[in-house]
């Protein structure tokens, strides 16, 4: 098999200016050479200008085309760049993002000598020891290994993952050259500056290392097998620890039928509404329970046991959510739900960040126009591929991103749905994924949860009691030096006013949540058991209101922080 473009000699790379010069010459080849002046490549003028004849004339793809195609000539640190832009709706626009998908990330084989070669290495010992039979011809091969059917001593079968050699090597390399280049352009180039281009090599390179090493798979593995455990509908594969290393990774082979095998779902008897269901349902338990979910639940990472059971594989690339996340992200849906803009603006706000001002009232009237064309329709018909979309293209107008594992989230859901789809046509996952967020809100108004909220008042009270004053007394020793001009920049008060509107956020929710229990014990108090017969009980003030102290107090600050700016 020959190598596609871009496959490199690593023997051939001499240093960063080397590869710093390919980089020059696809994006030029590419139609990309106003971009060399923003990276910091003036030097290399010369490439344009010695590959300017070069470029077609006729039938010239489209920019995003060329730009797939430029990912895929420089090799697979650009793939893996591709593939996870492809997944943020809140950066790139849906032609991007529709033709950044079809990167494959597929390589030549390895050959079998160096396969043994790497596995004799890092286990210490033969592949005939460690293996009871071990197929040389690959199963899969992508750019950062490739994996071999093989099955342990005791019969065991197993699949093998092997690194591909010096892979590491050129991914750091490459990831180095992208980071300064991110640098160079947040300082030469506005549009990289509102994309915070540094923060977003700064995530790549995270999910990229986290990717190259297996010991981070398997242990990923692990806990979402610990989380599954007891539950019918969900097996995930186990890791043999005894041949596992950060180069190779040995895990129980799954078998079953694909998920998107209609006709072999058919065959077998199961109901594939039932199915779509349960996917979700394995989905929303990794996202509200868990707070750590599969991130890449494409067709082929799926595989259906005989009685419908669901096997996950490849634990590469996952997504972690804090509370707080789950919390607005749960608030997220149920708004969508009710088609409330205002709520969905201020979750977005919550869950994103920002380099400038966001104008809420604006945000929240472009949220209502996308939000209305659903007014009359079932969740059934409101697909979350393209309402996400929608929505997120509203975010991206008003510079609004969101952090790398919210995006990695909205991947995943939309993968999905899409799986789901394919099962059932007419299931929207949306309409499933609704219960789970309602059951997470509702959750919160536990005295568990409750506790919980007020330990962490207690440590922002603590926290701020000791930035405030020191805040403060900054501003007073300028004055005092006679520094009547104060130039405060957002940047340095944000950490500040951020934990600010959060106590506030958290001592109305406690506030509400003591009185709503308070309330209920002496609703239950009064006697609901002894009520007369056809007379029913009034609720308290406060569960009748449905939030609306808090909503009112929400609107105030928001009023309040217009009023400011």
């Amino acid at each position: 098999m020959t190598a596609r473009p871009g496959t490199r000699d690593p023997h051939l790379v001499s240093g960063h200016s080397h590869r710093q010069r390919q980089i020059a010459e696809v994006l030029v080849r590419q139609g990309f050479g106003y971009l060399l002046e923003a990276l910091g490549f003036e030097h290399l003028r010369s490439v344009e200008r010695g590959l300017r004849g070069l470029e077609p004339r006729d039938a010239v793809p489209a920019p995003a085309e060329r730009l797939r195609l430029a990912l895929e000539e420089l090799g697979p640190t650009f793939i893996k760049i591709g593939q996870l832009a492809s997944t943020r709706p809140d950066l790139l626009s849906p032609e991007y993002r529709l033709e950044l998908v079809k990167l494959q990330d597929a390589a030549p084989h390895l050959p079998a000598q160096v396969v043994r070669d790497t596995i004799e290495s890092e286990l210490g010992g033969s592949v005939q020891s460690a293996f009871g039979s071990f197929d040389p011809e690959p199963l899969a091969a992508a750019s950062i290994g490739q994996a071999h059917a093989a099955t342990l001593p005791d019969g065991t079968e197993v699949v093998v993952k092997v690194r591909r050699p010096r892979v590491v090597e050129e991914v750091e390399q490459d990831l180095e050259i992208l980071k300064n280049l991110a640098a160079r352009a947040h300082r030469r180039w506005k549009p990289a500056s509102r994309l915070d281009l540094v923060g977003l090599a700064d995530e790549l390179a995270q999910s990229l290392r986290a990717e190259l090493d297996y010991l981070h798979e398997g242990r990923n593995a692990e806990r979402i097998a610990a989380s599954f455990a007891d539950d019918p509908d969900a097996q995930i594969p186990k890791v043999f620890w005894e041949t596992t290393t950060s180069r190779v990774i040995t895990l129980e082979r799954i078998r079953g039928m694909k998920i998107t095998d209609v006709a072999a779902l058919d065959a077998a008897g199961i109901d594939r509404r039932e199915l779509a269901q349960r996917a979700t349902r394995v989905m929303a338990k990794m996202v509200f329970e868990d707070g750590f979910f599969h991130a890449d639940p494409h067709p082929g990472n799926y595989f259906i046991q005989p009685g419908g059971r669901i096997a996950l594989i490849d634990f590469g690339m996952v997504g972690t959510l804090s509370d707080r996340t789950r919390d607005q992200l749960g608030r997220l849906l149920v708004a969508l739900v009710r088609h409330d803009s205002e709520r969905v603006a201020r979750a977005l706000l919550t869950l994103g960040t920002s380099t400038g001002p966001v104008d809420l009232p604006r945000l929240s009237d472009d949220l209502e126009q996308v939000l209305s064309q659903y007014w009359d329709k079932s969740l059934r018909d409101m697909a979350l591929g393209t309402v996400s979309g929608e929505l997120m293209d509203v975010a991206r107008r008003h510079g609004l991103t969101l952090p790398r594992d919210l995006a990695l989230l909205i991947k995943a859901l939309i993968e999905e749905e899409g799986v789901a789809a394919e099962v059932d046509p007419d299931y929207r996952i949306i309409e499933g994924l609704a219960p789970y967020a309602s059951r997470h809100l509702a959750a919160q108004l536990s005295p568990a949860a409750l506790a919980q909220r007020m330990e962490r008042v207690g440590l922002d009270l603590a926290e701020l009691s000791v930035d405030l004053p020191a805040e403060l007394h900054r501003v007073l020793d300028r004055l005092s030096a006679g520094d009547l001009e104060i130039h405060l920049r957002p940047s340095e008060l944000e950490p500040l006013m951020a934990r600010t509107e959060r106590l506030g956020n958290r001592v109305v929710a406690s506030i509400l949540a003591a009185a709503a229990i308070d309330g209920l014990a002496h609703f239950v108090a009064a006697g609901w058991g002894r009520r007369p017969r056809g007379r029913t009980p009034k609720l308290p003030a406060v569960l009748r209101s449905g939030g609306a102290p808090a909503s009112r107090a929400s609107e105030t600050r928001a009023n309040r922080r217009r009023r400011r700016r």
